[in-house]
């Protein structure tokens, strides 16, 4: 799937669609209350099978506005016998002064999968980008916690052609156990938001570190065992990473985080994706 979105004189921002190939789907984009374009990535085979390569690419033009969501979760299947890994691909071209909120549905890996995800974030002078990320277990109800055989996710940011984040991550937990104390203990979902923003001076990520650690400090009082960390990127950008026993107090906290985020960093209120159209 590839596409474009460019920001007409009016303001308004419009998705050209370059490409879709099944089973990737688009239907329209719609205007959000904050001014985003906001669009659904649909899977209709419900999920990843293996074998599969999936190749997401979209292009902002300068002034672009845009909210990418998705319609549910990720659901990555168990891996035939005798095939080959799946794999996806994202990346998203930010030109400058555009505006990018990624926000998907969590990443379900089901026992016995195998799945490589690598995204890449290019940012011009002045885009800004809010991206979450959220990793299941499994499927819970269903007694699969930590049963894939493995997932890999590879994430790169650049602003203005310059790497400002790199993480790489391989879980097997065959063979290296996620609830050991080590990693990942009693918690079992993981969240990541990335504020960026290419060009904004020191000053601003240090006021938006001390804003979000009293969110933290705050979030992490109750009794359900949610973690959370906020560190500085090299420049242009703060990272929010956070682990719990159960989803919802990393879901909730990764919107309190955006919400915030997104009010120091614009001086305008997020708008969620609607869900329901």
């Amino acid at each position: 799937m590839h596409l474009a979105f460019e920001a007409t004189p009016g303001g308004v921002t419009v998705l050209h669609l370059r490409r879709q190939d099944p089973p990737w789907r688009v239907v329209r984009a719609f205007a959000t209350q904050s001014g985003e374009a906001l669009v659904h990535l649909h899977n209709v085979s419900g999920g990843v099978l293996s074998g599969d390569r999936l190749d997401l690419r979209a292009t902002l033009s300068a002034g672009a506005r845009v909210q990418v969501t998705t319609t549910g979760a990720t659901r990555v299947y168990r891996r035939r016998a005798g095939s080959v890994e799946a794999r996806g691909s994202v990346h998203f071209a930010l030109g400058e002064g555009s505006l990018l909120e990624f926000l998907p549905d969590s990443l379900i890996p089901f026992r016995s999968s195998l799945y490589t995800q690598t995204t890449t974030m290019d940012l011009a002078q002045g885009a800004t980008l809010f991206w979450w990320e959220t990793l299941a277990p499994g499927r819970e109800a269903s007694g699969e916690v930590f049963g894939f055989e493995q997932l890999r996710i590879d994430t790169e940011i650049r602003a203005t052609g310059k790497p400002i984040a790199i993480d790489r991550s391989m879980l097997n937990p065959l063979s290296r156990p996620l609830d050991s104390a080590a990693r990942l203990g009693a918690c079992r979902y993981l969240g990541t938001l990335y504020i960026c923003r290419a060009g904004e001076p020191a000053a601003t990520w240090q006021r938006m570190e001390d804003r979000l650690n009293c969110i933290a400090s705050r979030l992490m009082e109750g009794e359900d065992g949610v973690r959370w960390g906020i560190s500085p990127l090299i420049c242009d950008g703060v990272v929010v990473r956070g682990v719990a026993p159960c989803s919802l107090p990393v879901t909730s906290g990764l919107r309190e985080f955006w919400q915030a985020a997104r009010l120091l960093l614009t001086g305008e209120a997020a708008t969620p994706p609607r869900k329901v159209y």
